[in-house]
C-alpha cells in the first residue's frame, strides 16, 4: 500500500515519517482492499499543549475512510487516528460480507 505523508508548516524527521509508516501499514492485516492512504501532519497554532494534528484518510473500493486526532505528540495523535480508523475497516469488513 502506498503510504503518502505530509507535514504542514515544519519539517518531519525520518522517525516520525517511519512511525507513521508502519503504523498505516498495518492496517492492512485487518483489510487488505486498501487501496492507497493519505496522512496530513500540522501544527495547530493554538498555544495549548495538544497542538499536533494528525489527518489520515484511507482509500479503498468503493469508499473512503477518515479519521482526525488532536493530542500532545504525533505519535499520539496517529495512534488514536490509526484505532478510529480500525474499527471502520473492520465495520466496512463486515457491510461487505453481508452484501
Amino acid at each position: 500500500m502506498t503510504v503518502k505523508i505530509q507535514s504542514v508548516h515544519f519539517d518531519a524527521d525520518k522517525k516520525l515519517l517511519e512511525f507513521v509508516q508502519e503504523r498505516v501499514d498495518k492496517l492492512t492485516l485487518y483489510y487488505d482492499g486498501i487501496i492507497n492512504s493519505e496522512v496530513i501532519l500540522k501544527i495547530d497554532k493554538a498555544e495549548g499543549t495538544d497542538n499536533k494534528i494528525a489527518e489520515i484518510k484511507l482509500h479503498i473500493a468503493g469508499n473512503d475512510l477518515f479519521a482526525k486526532k488532536q493530542c500532545k505528540s504525533f505519535e499520539e495523535a496517529v495512534d488514536t487516528s490509526i484505532d478510529a480508523l480500525k474499527s471502520q475497516v473492520k465495520k466496512h469488513k463486515e457491510k461487505i460480507k453481508g452484501m
